[in-house]
């Protein structure tokens, strides 16, 4: 079994409380709790963009062999996040929640799909469950 960790970005931990029609009623976290059915599987959040290129450059060194990453609003504006993906040897998997090719123009647009294994959007939390699925029974 692959040992994941699970990377969500700014504004990700609303997720059950803000814009419900496009994000649904559960919490990211709750939802994920449900996911995480053994320790193979890390979850981190956080609002800060160098707090998330500290995990995907750490994620080997702490012995992850993927990644499932929602970069949230910085997938559509961070180099940095781009640059610490191309500069690290562990396969990423980029998920949204909600189809960001559907959504305002500025969000039809990611900076890190060209440089992650693949992309998971518009299933709702559902991605996550497939990001797994794929590295744990795929990959």
């Amino acid at each position: 079994m692959s040992k994941l960790l699970i990377v969500n970005g700014p504004n990700l931990n609303l997720v059950g409380k803000r814009e419900k029609e496009i994000y649904g009623e559960i919490s990211l976290e709750d939802y994920l709790k449900q996911l995480k059915t053994n320790d193979a599987i890390t979850v981190f959040q956080s609002n800060i963009e160098g707090e998330i290129i500290d995990q995907l450059q750490q994620a080997k060194s702490n012995g992850y062999d993927g990644v499932v990453l929602n970069a949230g609003g910085y997938t559509h504006t961070s180099v940095a996040i781009r640059d610490a993906i191309l500069a690290i040897n562990t396969p990423v998997l980029e998920v949204h929640i909600s189809n960001i090719f559907s959504r305002e123009d500025f969000r039809n647009k990611s900076l890190l799909s060209g440089v992650c294994i693949g992309h998971i959007s518009g299933f709702g939390l559902k991605g996550y469950e497939l990001a797994i699925h794929y590295f744990q029974n795929i990959q």
